[in-house]
């Protein structure tokens, strides 16, 4: 937690004043037992109306400096804290964004999420409590000590043992309960986890019916966060209690020694009411502080989940950006394990990808047809073996290079809040309205715009939930081809297209001059025309060559095929 401070560096003045104005508040708010005393003492013991009506005013005019401090205090420790929670959330982000695919994976995206919100919200209301009352409370609780001493010094002794016993107890109820938050936090963020997981694949789950078999286990998870919190909040719900009864018991100590020293004519009966004043201001700023301690806890359990987050280490890129010349993509005895993955998704995987030609690959579900499309623009890097982009590997790429070279349309097609226009320019911000509209005349989705009334400008929304499924996966094969990529990568990407459809996008693709096309599909119609396909069997390399010859020498491209043609044509 300790290293955060430092994004409070640019906000040193707002961090001065805002404990300096609370401490000009406390200050004023010791002198009033002791106007209070005069006012009993020398006014009203004597019958001195002036007198009281002057000291009156004077308490008024202290309480609105005081409030005047308070206020101001307010504002600079509030806008420390905001701009506080602004840098981390901004650095946060840029270190997630600055994260691998296998780093994202191995942290969970509940956790990030959590950590990006709840703990940062949490963070930022300890810092503005911490800025507006760490100082002003021991001021105001050694300051009435203090000030109760310049009275009566055996009255103060009662004052010493009460402070000494509440802070053993706050300080030991503190060091409890730190450990404890942080297991809280990792409760909320299996809660969150369990709650994306259902958002995300609400439609599965309702086609199969598995409601209520979700619920029991989203309420077994939130029972469990439940009961934790409330333990937790318990044991720390005693701190105020106890604090009470302290407090009153030092209340009843200091009156009836108070009374036996007035007797003796040592102490005035003002001079009493200003330690009972005091030692109320020590129970008001105690009741405070233990607070002030629960809010610190959490922030700083928060914190130092921010903190590891921020420390873990960015995975080294290369530097390269010119590469020498070469075949488009080679695989070399590649294999790929993700992180707590029971085994590899790619085994020794071998092949070559001409520069300028059309490749496909196909195999079944969980072949590691995906796992191929993700390595090859370095999002992930393999744990044997090597993959080489235009000759050089890819740990060697600067990654934006390399991904200037590359353009990737995923399984799912994404679309981002914005315009047609918008989305495009994502794959060459430079691009002019002409390369919008080439690109997506060659991607097939030409019509999809002129069926809009603004045309490019046509709105999408979140997700592009506006648009159908192929017109999704048209766009954003139509953003790839915007940036005009070496090496166009179609992860299939033409799943949701018809087959009249699907035809036009290949016989536009191969039109593409000096660009290497890598169509990853489980249709044989797709990449039958390619000028290799790679089969693909449980991560394993199990035919590589025309679709002709792989129709008489590899099995499993055989079963494919038949399972899409040969079985329909069957009366």
């Amino acid at each position: 937690m300790g290293k955060l401070f430092r994004y409070l560096r640019d906000y040193r003045k707002e961090c001065i004043l805002g404990p300096l104005f609370k401490l000009l508040e406390a200050s004023f708010e010791l002198l009033v037992p002791l106007v209070v005393a005069a006012m009993i003492d020398d006014g009203i013991a004597s019958g001195d109306r002036g007198l009281v009506l002057r000291l009156g005013l004077l308490l008024v005019g202290l309480a609105l400096v005081g409030l005047a401090s308070s206020i101001t205090a307010q504002y600079f420790a509030a806008k420390a804290a905001v701009h506080f929670a602004g840098t981390l959330r901004s650095r946060l982000f840029a270190h997630i964004q600055g994260l691998s695919f296998s780093q994202q994976d191995g942290l969970g995206s509940a956790t990030l999420i959590t950590r990006m919100t709840s703990d940062i919200n949490q963070v930022q209301t300890g810092v503005n409590m911490g800025l507006r009352l760490l100082l002003r409370s021991p001021f105001i609780v050694f300051g009435a000590l203090f000030m109760a001493c310049t009275i009566d010094l055996r009255a103060a002794s009662v004052f010493a043992v009460a402070i000494a016993v509440l802070c053993a107890v706050v300080f030991g109820l503190m060091l409890w309960s730190i450990p404890r938050y942080r297991r809280v936090q990792q409760n909320l963020d299996g809660l969150l986890a369990m709650t994306r997981e259902n958002l995300a694949g609400v439609r599965v789950l309702r086609a199969f019916g598995k409601e209520l078999e979700e619920v029991r286990a989203f309420n077994g998870q939130n029972e469990k966060l439940t009961r934790f919190s409330l333990f937790v909040g318990r044991v720390m719900a005693l701190m105020n209690p106890v604090t009470y009864i302290l407090i009153n018991l030092a209340l009843v100590v200091l009156i009836h020694t108070g009374a036996v020293r007035v007797q003796l004519g040592i102490l005035t009966q003002g001079q009493v009411v200003a330690l009972v004043n005091y030692m109320s201001q020590i129970l008001v700023e105690l009741i405070k502080m233990a607070n002030l301690i629960l809010t610190i806890t959490k922030a700083w359990a928060c914190g130092n989940r921010i903190e590891a987050l921020l420390e873990v280490p960015l995975e080294p890129g290369g530097r390269e950006t010119a590469p020498p010349e070469g075949p488009a993509v080679v695989f070399d005895h590649v294999g790929l394990t993700y992180r707590a993955a029971g085994g590899e998704a790619l085994t020794d995987l071998t092949f070559t990808v001409p520069r300028g030609t059309v490749f496909g690959i196909i195999g079944g579900t969980g072949a590691g047809k995906s796992s191929v499309a993700q390595l090859i623009p370095g999002f992930y890097h393999p744990t044997a073996g090597r993959v080489l982009v235009d000759g050089l590997e890819t740990s060697a790429w600067d990654d934006g290079a390399l991904r200037a070279r590359v353009g990737l349309v995923p399984q799912k097609a994404t679309l981002f809040r914005g315009t047609i226009r918008s989305n495009l320019l994502w794959g060459n911000p430079g691009a002019t309205e002409e390369d919008l509209l080439r690109a997506l005349d060659m991607a097939q989705a030409a019509d999809v715009v002129r069926s809009k009334k603004k045309g490019l400008d046509a709105p999408v929304e979140q997700g592009g939930r506006n648009f159908s499924g192929g017109q999704r996966q048209r766009l954003t094969i139509a953003r790839a081809l915007v940036r005009r990529p070496e090496i166009l990568i179609l992860d299939d990407a033409a799943s949701a297209l018809d087959y009249a459809t699907d035809a036009r996008l290949r016989r536009a693709l191969r039109a593409l001059e000096d660009t290497t096309v890598i169509v990853v599909s489980q249709r044989t119609a797709s990449i039958r025309f390619a000028d290799q396909i790679l089969v693909l069997d449980d991560g394993k390399a199990v035919g590589l060559g025309t679709h002709e010859t792989l129709l008489e020498t590899c099995g499993v491209y055989r079963e494919i095929y038949d399972s899409q043609y040969k079985k329909e044509a069957q009366p």
